[in-house]
């Protein structure tokens, strides 16, 4: 019996120490847990300071390419600017020297025609002139006849035309009087002869016709006018 009761008291003992042992673990994990719980804060401000310092950087890194998309659309516009003033310069340069050409032809295609003007002139006299009385002069003059109308048939391609002046105003826009001719026949301005014919290229005057304008006839002086010194 002494034998039983002395293992009874000792398994109690185990059993105690046994608990006050799992006791003592408890302890130290709700301690443990405390100490957990205690240091949790800090890690969540350093979290939110984490989190804080990467949105900044974001933002940054956010305003700096935003800053190089406004900087590539500046430098595009420019571009596109410079590309478009470009153009029109050029556009304006192909317009000028398209103009300047065709004023430089023009002007040529006017001297080498004003030039031929008084060969023109010269076949005129001779055809209003020369009445051939013989064959042979009837020939000479159709060939020299044919040479002219040649040549007025080449003017009028290249756009010359012949002003008609008689029985119209005088205009010094295309007309130069050379003489003037008293009569009561017709107004005074009205121009009576064309001496040297003028001549249009396209719409401007090529060569202002040489003519005798109508001039008011001179008062006649009275021939019984009473002698004041009788």
């Amino acid at each position: 019996m002494v034998d039983e009761d002395k293992q009874t008291e000792i398994a109690e003992q185990e059993s105690n120490t046994s608990a006050e042992t799992m006791n003592l673990n408890d302890n130290s994990e709700v301690n443990a847990q405390v100490a957990d719980s205690a240091s949790s804060p800090d890690e969540i401000a350093g979290e939110e300071n984490a989190v804080a310092a990467a949105s900044e950087q974001g933002h940054q890194e956010l305003a700096e390419l935003t800053a190089q998309v406004e900087s590539l659309k500046s430098q595009l516009e420019d571009r596109t600017s410079q590309y478009i003033r470009i153009g029109a310069d050029f556009e304006n340069f192909r317009k000028r020297t398209q103009k300047e050409k065709e004023e430089i032809e023009q002007k040529i295609k006017r001297d080498t025609i004003t030039e031929l003007l008084p060969v023109v002139d010269n076949f005129e006299r001779a055809r209003s002139q020369i009445k051939p009385q013989t064959d042979a002069e009837m020939t000479i003059h159709k060939s020299y006849q044919s040479v002219y109308k040649q040549m007025v048939e080449t003017l009028k391609r290249l756009g010359v035309s012949a002003m008609r002046s008689e029985g119209s105003p005088f205009d010094p826009n295309f007309h130069e009087a050379v003489m003037r001719e008293p009569t009561d026949e017709h107004p005074e301005g009205t121009v009576l002869e064309e001496l040297v014919r003028g001549y249009f290229l396209g719409d401007r005057v090529l060569r202002h016709a040489l003519v005798k304008v109508a001039a008011a006839p001179e008062p006649e002086e009275a021939s019984n006018s009473p002698d004041l010194a009788e």
